[in-house]
């Protein structure tokens, strides 16, 4: 069971595989998270535009429309600040060191293991 203080955590889930994204999107609501799932970096910052900011991104790096790489540049630019944490998914060659050089908090790689995730989450929350 999730601890009380994660239920007030909005994710927001970058992930353009449906069946990932909302894969990750049970797993974390079944954890006590709040979720937010988009396909693209391009709805990501109309939500982040739009909405209250969540409390984590959880981002996929390899996407349609606007990749990671280019969400990356653009929330710094178009996203007022203080930003989320975000937390690289991948199954690409990039690293941690990558991730925390980039200004990621966190990085996880693909295919998922469940708890090294909720493990990434809530450190990445908690720093």
């Amino acid at each position: 069971m999730a601890a009380p203080t994660q239920a007030l955590k909005t994710l927001l889930i970058v992930e353009d595989n449906d069946v990932a994204r909302e894969g990750l999107s049970v797993l974390l609501r079944r954890h006590g998270y709040r979720v937010a799932p988009v396909a693209n970096g391009e709805e990501a910052l109309s939500y982040l535009r739009d909405r209250h900011p969540p409390d984590l991104i959880l981002l996929d790096m390899l996407m349609p429309v606007l990749d990671g790489w280019h969400f990356l540049e653009r929330l710094r630019q178009e996203v007022a600040t203080p930003l989320p944490p975000v937390v690289i998914t991948t199954g690409t060659i990039l690293s941690r060191e990558w991730a925390r050089a980039h200004g990621c908090a966190g990085f996880i790689r693909k295919p998922i293991e469940v708890d090294a995730l909720l493990e990434e989450i809530a450190r990445c929350l908690d720093g």
